[in-house]
């Protein structure tokens, strides 16, 4: 529709502005400022891609699904920016005081970084599947909830790795466990409806779902308590309260990644349980 295709302009124009800014007079470097226009930039390349292939009606040649792909992307692209929009001034804008150009520069990244936010939003809102809609998988309310549980568990490998924090007792390594496992299920789920590969499972797609997102709500449970404990227990851990250096750190410190850690299990874990509804009800409805 014209109203889609003015909103993915909109995106693309939003992610352009925003990484072009911010590698002219933005200074920005470092892993974070990396990861920022790597989000702007792989958010405009595949918004692109999506518009050449729509405007010249190559849909039916794309060796993936049409019918997930483009939300896919939609969904992915807004948590990148998403993430961006809190990573870059968290780390480029906080503590830097005065007035100067390269100031300019991030606010004005920052800005079109949420811009592209809303634009993204939007565009899911528009595309994802209505009450009683014919559509596939991804266009769901469990398939986006698919990329969301792979984008938290992605956020949450960046700060257990950087400082390592699940290796000092076995109860964080299950933790990881856990990240890891539910992390590799679900991003093959996306990849099986995104490349139509449903079919090949030698068992009902609808039913694997449910019982995987049981036993990932059941794993993210334990993870959810597992954590706070093993980390911010004065018994088995020395970081059970923040530490005076962290206000010198520029952005995160160790102490706020294990807090953000925590918090993203929790969240994750509310995700799966929200998908589990939803696909035990697809299971008993169309049974």
């Amino acid at each position: 529709s014209s109203r889609l295709m003015w909103v993915r302009l909109a995106a693309l124009v939003f992610t352009c502005v925003a990484f072009s800014v911010a590698a002219h007079g933005g200074y920005v470097s470092g892993g974070m400022g990396d990861w920022s226009i790597f989000c702007w930039a792989f958010s405009f390349a595949g918004t692109l891609l999506v518009l050449v292939v729509e405007l010249m009606g190559l849909q039916s040649r794309t060796p993936v699904s049409w019918t997930n792909f483009p939300i896919t992307f939609a969904c992915y692209a807004s948590l990148l920016c998403l993430s961006a929009s809190i990573i870059f001034p968290l780390y480029f804008l906080k503590g830097h005081t005065g007035q100067s150009e390269t100031r300019d520069h991030r606010i004005a990244s920052t800005v079109f970084s949420c811009l592209a936010t809303v634009a993204y939003f939007v565009e899911v809102s528009l595309t994802r599947a209505q009450p009683g809609e014919v559509a596939g998988y991804m266009a769901t309310v469990p398939g986006l909830l698919k990329v969301c549980e792979t984008f938290v568990a992605s956020v949450i490998f960046v700060f257990v790795s950087d400082p390592v924090s699940y290796d000092r007792h076995p109860g964080l390594k299950w933790c990881m466990a856990v990240y890891c496992i539910c992390f590799i299920i679900s991003a093959g789920i996306v990849v099986m409806c995104v490349g139509e590969c449903t079919g090949c499972l030698p068992f009902p797609f609808a039913r694997f779902l449910s019982a995987y997102a049981l036993l990932a709500v059941a794993m993210y449970l334990s993870a959810t308590i597992i954590w706070p404990i093993f980390q911010f227990d004065s018994r088995y851990s020395n970081s059970s309260s923040r530490p005076a250096s962290c206000q010198y750190y520029h952005g995160l410190c160790p102490w706020d990644k294990l807090v953000a850690v925590a918090v993203l299990t929790a969240l994750n874990f509310l995700i799966y349980l929200a998908d589990l509804a939803y696909s035990a009800r697809l299971v008993f409805v169309t049974a």
